[in-house]
């Protein structure tokens, strides 16, 4: 195995990650949610910030204790996009996203509503036709935002969640892998880069290149939070709990092994 002291390392690359992995001193891997979470589960990397839905499906990982990206009301860009007016029958599904695929099955199971899954199209900026409305996450969902603005209503599943159970939603998480021999000093590291990028978070914003500075601000600040303490650890056994209620994984306490 690579030496533990310069773990491989993967992260989603996305405007939400940027303070948790800024000034990271080693390589990075960037790529999408799903992809990270199969290369982790391979053993192709060591740590990874991925969908806090591959934990809950295999719960081998540590948990980087503190750190998250999750939201206590609306967050945003996890959404479905709908033509006004219309009920979420018909909803193409973000691929690259497992948490927020299962996320909206439990919302919708909840409310007893029945829909059907439809794979997304290759250009997930296109119009939506008037029987469709669309899942997206991350940038892709901001982008959609910007691109049609009010042509759209759009359902904030962060929102849906902390109306629905009063707690905060943990979208993704640092993992690291059980052979992992130096997990503590990983955690700690990550812990300690997230609490300076926070500290300077102007820093962040005023050094971003692909989106406005005033949206960045209102994004980072109003709709994100990245802490992982006891309230975010209550939505994630929720969201754990409601996903065996609902079918999406077996029976089973799963404990949070924490670093």
């Amino acid at each position: 195995m690579q030496d533990p002291k310069s773990p491989r390392i993967g992260c989603v690359k996305y405007l939400n990650a940027r303070p948790l992995i800024r000034g990271w001193p080693g390589t990075i891997d960037f790529d999408h949610p799903s992809a990270l979470c199969q290369r982790l589960s391979r053993g192709e990397l060591d740590v990874a910030l991925v969908s806090s839905f591959e934990f809950l499906r295999n719960p081998i990982y540590w948990i980087v204790d503190g750190v998250a990206i999750a939201s206590d009301g609306p967050v945003y860009s996890v959404f479905a996009a709908s033509v006004p007016g219309t009920a979420l029958g018909e909803v193409e599904m973000d691929p690259a996203s497992q948490t927020g695929v299962t996320m909206l099955r439990d919302l919708m199971s909840e409310r007893n509503q029945v829909f059907t899954e439809h794979e997304m199209p290759a250009d997930n900026l296109s119009a939506l036709g008037n029987d469709r409305a669309r899942l997206l996450i991350g940038d892709q969902a901001i982008r959609f935002r910007e691109k049609f603005g009010p042509s759209y209503a759009y359902w904030d599943l962060g929102d849906a969640w902390r109306g629905a159970t009063g707690l905060p939603f943990v979208y993704a998480l640092w993992l690291i892998r059980p052979e992992v021999s130096n997990a503590k000093a990983i955690a700690n590291s990550l812990r300690a880069l997230c609490e300076d990028n926070l500290a300077h978070l102007n820093d962040i914003i005023a050094a971003e290149k692909e989106f406005d500075h005033a949206f960045c601000t209102f994004y980072y600040r109003d709709c994100l939070r990245f802490g992982f303490g006891e309230r975010e650890k209550e939505g994630l056994s929720l969201f754990q709990k409601l996903c065996v209620k609902h079918g999406l994984l077996p029976e089973g306490k799963i404990d949070l092994r924490i670093v």
